[in-house]
């Protein structure tokens, strides 16, 4: 039996690595019960401001099983979004991951040609694919399974090359050999939590999400708050700050995924430009991306709240 799991594991590496994912770790499906109290605690402390959706399916976030009845194995999977592409220098700023396509779509796309090259290459498999889309805790199996460990942001982190990855499951109905955890590397550096500028860093790898730019500039729908005002270091639409200023980033590589590329207009902006946005202009340059999730009224506010910190700023 051991030799199937092997195989098959071998089978779903290799296949993994020819659809374009960097990296991929296979760990057992069950409950993660290590997760469950850091979860209740993270919810309970309000961290995870109006992101309501976050209290949904307590069970199915811990329990794979519970997703997919019958599963045994989930498979972790690191697609790259790392650019050289830099926007206008005077222009506020859009988190790399949103420069192209939404990673949605790019990444399902990958993922349902793996389950059908599976199907074909090991026999009736059942499983689903899930790329941030369903109450999956991807960090935690990611780091089961040994791609990366957790970095004190919160966010996973590889080795070979740092952190700027989408991260995929495939949990299916086949054992497989599992990989293990990896070693934690980040040692006693700091630098994201020090230069995090909202202080939405917290000790033992915890983040408050109600306090981090990617939540205000993103998720949270109402007014942004006064005591932010100053503090968004002149981010639009996400942030990358904490995954910049990290160490093990200096090993990351330009992605090689087409569809992440982005349009010239996004990167040729100017800050005037950006502040006249039009809605068409809005849903021309963002036909088909992650920064819909705000909508130009969104965007437009935060524009607008960065455009009145520079003035204040300034004066």
């Amino acid at each position: 039996m051991s030799s199937n799991k092997e195989k098959h594991a071998r089978i779903i590496k290799s296949t993994a690595k020819q659809l374009g994912f960097d990296f991929v770790g296979i760990s057992k499906a069950r409950f993660l019960e290590e997760e469950a109290d850091h979860l209740e605690q993270w919810l309970a402390k309000g961290y995870h401001g109006k992101m309501s959706y976050m209290e949904n399916h307590f069970d199915k976030r811990l329990d794979p099983t519970k997703l997919v009845p019958g599963a045994k194995s989930v498979v972790s999977l690191m697609y790259n979004y790392n650019t050289e592409k830099k926007q206008n220098k005077d222009s506020p700023k859009i988190s790399k991951y949103a420069y192209g396509e939404d990673y949605h779509f790019v990444v399902k796309d990958k993922l349902k040609s793996f389950l059908s090259i599976l199907k074909e290459e090991i026999g009736d498999i059942d499983g689903r694919v899930f790329v941030d889309s369903a109450p999956v805790m991807e960090r935690a199996w990611a780091k089961e399974s040994g791609i990366g460990w957790i970095g004190k942001n919160g966010l996973l982190i590889n080795k070979q090359q740092g952190s700027f990855f989408f991260l995929a499951e495939l949990i299916i109905d086949l054992e497989l050999e599992e990989d293990g955890p990896v070693k934690d590397y980040c040692g006693t550096c700091t630098k994201c939590i020090d230069q995090c500028p909202t202080d939405a860093i917290l000790p033992n790898k915890t983040l408050n999400g109600s306090r981090c730019i990617s939540y205000f500039t993103i998720e949270l729908k109402d007014d942004l708050p006064k005591d932010i005002s100053g503090k968004l270091d002149d981010w639009m639409y996400g942030c990358d700050i904490c995954q910049d200023v990290c160490p093990w980033n200096r090993f990351a590589k330009q992605h090689k995924e087409p569809r992440f590329n982005p349009k010239s207009e996004l990167i040729e902006m100017t800050n005037n430009q950006w502040q006249e946005l039009t809605k068409e202009t809005f849903n021309e340059i963002f036909k088909k991306s992650a920064v819909k999730r705000t909508k130009y009224e969104g965007l437009k506010r935060n524009i607008s709240f960065l455009l009145d910190e520079n003035n204040t700023s300034h004066t």
